[in-house]
């Protein structure tokens, strides 16, 4: 258990750095707590921009548990934060779709992500078609969906919650850019802030997102974790709403109902680390973006774009999974970055697994030490397939 005498330093103040910060205090740490963050607004950080969405069809059996852990967490708001809380989560499951190339790898995903608890299931096209009459099924082989465990939410309204119970158990916000990570004897002693404020540290957990890689460059660590856009297009369509999934199209185009209308986007071809560029990439629609959403849904040739913006992926560009737990040559600096776009559904499980290493030495809810920093020393990755 933390004493009282401990310091905790967080890099990084979104989702991810607050869910550790709300997690220390619910299991008991009693030492002081302050994240770092750059940026207050939060209006250039992944957490604010992203589709905010959650899914347990993944690759590997981690993530599916981190999943099955958010999605508990986010129906259970209103017993941790009140009866006035609300995130407005649609338990609605993703749609994934796949042609008949893809049947019996997909069919064996579907049998992994069963066994490890996701209620998971496939159709054939004819009976996508039946439960989505505007679906085009023609050149597809196969569609997975979730019955529960899967949707969207208000990512906003979620960190709000979160860092709102941290600041009023006691945890501390510093505005500040983390300059430089102290190191003496193979441990973190402090975090130094470019206005010059120095904060003692008897752990250090990089949370940092896009900018994790920068913030330890300095101690000659390489952190494959860049920044990659995603424009997301916020559209009005004589498509009906109720019942839409959050639909991923062979062409990795994605949609999903949002307000009166919906919110789609695609990743781009050319996908260049993009740190400072959060300047829509309009060009997508056109080329790419529309044209594969009206192939798939007929009725989506007429649509009318209400605004677009963009936000980063904190990319993996070793193996898209998220990057969990300490150093190897020091044991006090932790990560919890690289997430690769699923940062926000898996914030919940992150945020308990990193209190727990601080709290007991070890995880006790969800083993997350296939996603420690000892695989990327080595340069052996752990694959996430299921990526968009």
């Amino acid at each position: 258990m933390g004493q009282a005498s401990e310091s905790v330093v967080i890099i990084g103040g979104a989702i991810v750095g607050s869910s550790i910060a709300y997690f220390l205090r619910e299991l008991g740490f009693s030492g002081s707590v302050t994240v770092v963050e750059r940026d207050p607004t939060y209006q250039q950080c992944s957490t604010a921009l992203s589709a905010a969405a959650i899914r347990t069809q993944f690759g590997t059996p981690v993530n599916i548990h981190m999943s099955l852990f958010g999605a508990a967490f986010l129906r259970t708001i209103i017993d941790r934060f009140g009866t006035d809380a609300d995130i407005g989560f649609v338990e609605r499951g993703y749609l994934i779709l796949g042609g008949p190339e893809t049947v019996n790898a997909r069919q064996a995903g579907i049998d992994m992500q069963r066994r490890e608890g996701a209620d998971v299931a496939a159709l054939s096209p004819s009976e996508a078609k039946a439960r989505f009459p505007w679906l085009n099924v023609e050149d597809l082989g196969t569609a997975t969906t979730a019955w529960r465990d899967e949707g969207w939410f208000d990512a906003w309204s979620l960190l709000s919650l979160i860092r709102g119970a941290a600041r009023n158990s006691g945890v501390k916000y510093a505005k500040g850019h983390a300059d430089h990570i102290d190191v003496t004897g193979g441990r973190v002693t402090g975090v130094k802030l470019s206005d010059g404020t120095s904060l003692a540290a008897d752990w250090c957990i990089n949370a940092a997102g896009a900018a994790s890689a920068a913030v330890v460059r300095g101690l000659g660590i390489t952190l494959p974790v860049s920044a990659r856009k995603r424009t997301v297009f916020s559209i009005k369509a004589p498509l009906e709403r109720a019942g839409f999934p959050m639909l991923f199209d062979t062409s990795g185009a994605w949609i999903r109902p949002e307000g009166e209308g919906f919110i789609c986007g695609i990743a781009p071809a050319d996908d260049p680390d993009a740190t400072g560029d959060f300047e829509p990439a309009y060009e997508l629609l056109e080329e790419t973006l529309w044209p594969a959403l009206a192939h798939r849904i007929p009725l989506l040739e007429q649509l009318r774009v209400e605004r677009a913006w963009a936000g980063h992926y904190e990319v993996n560009t070793l193996d898209h999974n998220g990057v969990i737990g300490p150093h190897d040559e020091i044991p006090n600096l932790i990560f919890a970055t690289g997430f690769s776009g699923h940062g926000v559904m898996h914030a919940p499980a992150t945020g308990r697994g990193v209190a727990e290493l601080i709290t007991s030495g070890q995880y006790r809810t969800i083993d997350l030490s296939p996603l420690g920093f000892e695989r990327i020393r080595s340069g052996m990755p752990l694959h996430e397939t299921v990526v968009y």
